[in-house]
């Protein structure tokens, strides 16, 4: 499949909200917000959140769109002011390293286009720089980091 990353913002959220209404509304309707700060505010509405901090420049994701420019999956980063709900928190506080500038919280692909490389381009889409290995803190998920040296 040929295909192309673009950064989630204003231009792409409705590629974005169209997969995620496609996909009824991801994991039971999270609208990938479950690292957000909103996330477990009662009444709030999740697509809605999600809308408001793409608009406002509150929400990073690299988008992989097909040859049509259908978004068939992302991978979702941000500051840690903007991601500060992360999986495994007693574990990764246990040995806590000095908090990173960003954070990869969630990778999701379309399901009948699983298997095709696109969580692999989503995260190089997002941030390729990360890629070493520091610790485990669950069975699926590593603390990474990278130096990168000053421009």
């Amino acid at each position: 499949m040929a295909s192309t990353v673009r950064q989630l913002n204003t231009s792409t959220w409705d590629a974005f909200a169209e997969l995620v209404k496609r996909n009824n509304g991801i994991f039971g309707g999270c609208w990938c917000i479950g690292y957000h700060p909103e996330c477990g505010r009662p009444g709030i509405d999740h697509r809605v959140v999600k809308e408001q901090r793409v608009r406002t420049d509150q929400a990073q994701a690299a988008l992989v769109l097909d040859e049509d420019g259908t978004a068939q999956g992302w991978c979702q980063y941000g500051s840690c002011d903007e991601l500060p709900n992360i999986k495994h928190r007693r574990a990764y506080d246990k040995y806590a390293p000095p908090l990173p500038d960003w954070r990869i919280t969630c990778i999701y692909v379309d399901r009948p286009h699983r298997g095709q490389g696109i969580a692999h381009t989503a995260l190089e889409g997002a941030l390729d720089q990360i890629v070493t290995r520091v610790r485990q803190v669950g069975k699926h998920a590593w603390i990474v980091s990278r130096h990168v040296d000053p421009a």
